[in-house]
This record gives structure tokens, sequence and C-alpha cells, in this order.
């Protein structure tokens, strides 16, 4: 569960306040919203990678506001899924592993594990730089699940694919969910992308956040 209270962040010229979210456990919420109101802040904010000036981020009963990132059991696809050019798929499924101090024979039995439910075993050996675009997200994604998180966080997943890349990355997520169900947010523009995927859809304007009707954002 993820439970945001007030929250207010400033950066620069930009401020996001009074922000009010509640995501229940298991639960998967599409956040949608115009470019520059604040999405991809409000998941950084709850990631713990952007400084907060005011308000709390509860996660299960837990107050995790002033938590270090790598505590927060938090798994995070970022726009640019930030990939390490010089590893292999291999080597990012088993990576947040390898921080968290599991054993080798560990670390490889679930990396595979994680890489035959998104259907990327067979790439387990190549450098993403060799990957599609579809293959990248799966990459990514396995990365955020590897490690069995709390709450799975998704920026604009597949805003860089093509329509059947993105057919089939929703079948993925909605395997991912059926195996971990990890509660998800999940910013997006893409209105089918939200009513295919999510238990809610929800939109971030200049009034906070509300529930999300039939008329663009």
């Amino acid at each position: 569960m993820i439970n945001i209270e007030g929250l207010c962040v400033i950066s620069g010229g930009f401020k996001l306040s009074d922000i009010n979210l509640r995501v229940e456990r298991g639960e998967h919420v599409a956040l949608m919203g115009r470019t520059g109101q604040g999405k991809t802040t409000i998941l950084e904010a709850i990631c713990g990678l952007r400084a907060i000036a005011g308000g709390r981020i509860i996660m299960g009963n837990k107050d995790i506001t002033h938590q270090p990132p790598a505590e927060r059991g938090i798994g995070y696809v970022p726009q640019d899924l930030a990939l390490f050019s010089t590893k292999t798929v291999r080597a990012h499924l088993e990576f947040a592993l390898k921080l968290r101090g599991w054993d080798k024979q560990r670390r490889q039995a679930r990396g595979e594990e994680v890489a035959t439910w998104l259907g990327i075993e067979r790439l387990l050996d190549r450098r993403v730089t060799t990957l599609s675009g579809g293959e990248a997200q799966r990459t990514a994604m396995g990365r955020a699940l590897s490690f069995e998180p709390d709450v799975l966080l998704l920026d604009e997943p597949m805003s860089a694919l093509d329509d059947t890349t993105r057919k089939e990355l929703h079948a993925v997520i909605r395997t991912v969910r059926e195996r971990t169900k990890v509660t998800t947010l999940h910013v997006t523009h893409n209105q089918s992308e939200a009513a295919a995927l999510a238990d809610r859809v929800l939109v971030l304007n200049s009034e906070g956040i509300q529930p999300f009707n039939s008329s663009p954002p």
C-alpha cells in the first residue's frame, strides 16, 4: 500500500503542493496528466530520489518519508530505463540482488526465473545495447522486480514502443501482476493503456490528483 499525505516538492521554479494519493495493497493505479504537471516528480519522491518540502509518504504501515532509497523496498522503471550499456541482461536482473548480498547461486536462479516470466530467457547473455525497445523494457522491468519489491513504479513504460510491442508488454505486465500481486503506480499518457491495465485511473492537474473521467486530462 502507498499513502501520500500532503506531499510538497519544490524544485527551482516548479512547485508541487498538497498532493494526496492512496494505492491499496495489490492495486494497479494509472496516473495521467499533462506534461510538466509533476507525475514523474511524484514517483521520484516515493522512491526517495527527490527531496520533499512537506508531507508524508507511507508504505504499508511504515513512514518512509526520510528513508534512504535502497531501504524502501520499491522497484522503479524510469522512462529512460537507466540500463547499463556495458552489462548483460543477466547482470541487470541480478544487480539488485548482488547489492542485497544474495549468493551467486541464488542470484542466478532468481534472475532466470524472472527472465522466464518476462520471455527474455534467451537474451540473458546479451548486452543491452543489442536489444530491441521491447526487450530493453522487459529487462528494466525484470531488474525492478528481481528483489521482490512491495511496490512497483512505472514511468511511461511503453511510450517509445510501437503498437504491437506495446500490446505484448500489456500481456507481460498482466502476467507479472498475477504472479507477484505487487502494488503498482503507473504513469502514462495513453488512455487505452491505462484502461487496459489499471484497476483505477487518476489524473494530476492544477487541483491535485482527481478521479479520471473520459475527457482528456
